[in-house]
């Protein structure tokens, strides 16, 4: 089912922040199909989604690439629209859901691992960089041409398989899955609830020449940018964080999430009106989100450890 955004002309927020954090540039982007089982008591509903794996010099980002294709598809609705209105006027984005917000960006030279989510704010919450006691195998396995290794490991309550080809120098991994001598192309706990399957790779200095990096983001008027959409970067090669996004806890972002939950439209306008958001004077958004009862979920990827 379509959820049906209106977005007002005005519906802009400040103007565009600069980055101070210096961004880096993905070398190679890895794609995975993670599949994840949430109920136990329900074996058929498998959640599935496209994921991509930024891997830079200095940094790594793991996000939904289902997400960012369909960022990019709201940019474009909202430029043929302005193209037909000459940029006045309401903009109306038909926008499935299609992917997690939720981001994972790995800094090994700071020992810090970073979790971006969006709750129409960015948050960010910050934590050590796990330390995964890998036991690395002898087997072998190749992906596409890729020659890989086995090592297993115990991490947030399973027991995972990773396969990492020692011939891309990365300590990378998807999720929160790193600290090999090589990129994990592929891992899965034992049971298959959780799976980070291998599904190609991208190599950005090849492909520069043809590939089409950016697209142009619409200019509204004053200067202003489109609130939701404001810190989608264009070029898919760029690792980078948001300034304006808001640092957080986990125990706050719990509470925020519940607020949400319990009422979608008072806490889309008590963003706006917060740091960042829109004048209580100024217009407002209205998002056709209706609260109801959770997905159940009792099995979640981190499980707690058995005492």
């Amino acid at each position: 089912m379509k959820k049906h955004l209106l977005l007002s002309a005005c519906l802009l927020v400040l103007v565009f922040s600069a980055r101070a954090q210096k961004p880096d540039t993905a070398n190679i982007i890895v794609h995975y199909k993670f599949s994840y089982l949430p109920d136990t008591n329900n074996l058929k509903g498998i959640y599935r989604e496209n994921m991509m794996l930024l891997v830079g010099k200095r940094s790594t980002a793991y996000k939904s690439y289902d997400a960012r294709l369909a960022d990019l598809d709201a940019i474009k609705q909202i430029q043929d629209q302005m193209a037909a209105n000459g940029g006045h006027g309401n903009f109306r984005v038909d926008r499935k859901y299609a992917g997690t917000s939720t981001e994972y960006y790995l800094f090994p030279g700071e020992n810090k691992l970073i979790r971006k989510e969006k709750l129409i704010n960015s948050y960010l919450v910050t934590e050590s960089l796990p330390i995964i006691a890998w036991q690395i195998g002898n087997a072998t396995a190749t992906f596409g041409s890729l020659h890989c290794q086995k090592a297993t490991a115990h991490f947030k309550g399973r027991n995972y398989t990773a396969w990492f080809c020692p011939d891309i120098p990365s300590h990378a991994g998807p999720w929160k899955l790193s600290g090999l001598p090589g990129l994990i192309l592929e891992a899965y706990d034992t049971k298959k609830q959780v799976v980070f399957k291998f599904d190609g790779i991208d190599d950005i200095s090849k492909m520069a020449g043809s590939m089409k990096l950016a697209t142009k983001k619409p200019q509204p008027p004053g200067g202003l940018k489109f609130f939701g959409l404001d810190d989608i970067d264009l070029d898919p090669r760029l690792i980078v964080l948001p300034t304006d996004a808001i640092k957080t806890t986990e125990p706050q972002l719990a509470k925020l999430k519940r607020a949400m939950h319990i009422d979608p439209n008072a806490f889309l306008q008590s963003a706006m009106a917060g740091p960042g958001g829109m004048s209580p004077n100024g217009p407002r958004m209205h998002a056709d989100v209706k609260s109801g009862p959770q997905p159940v979920e009792n099995n979640p990827v981190e499980l707690p450890e058995k005492k």
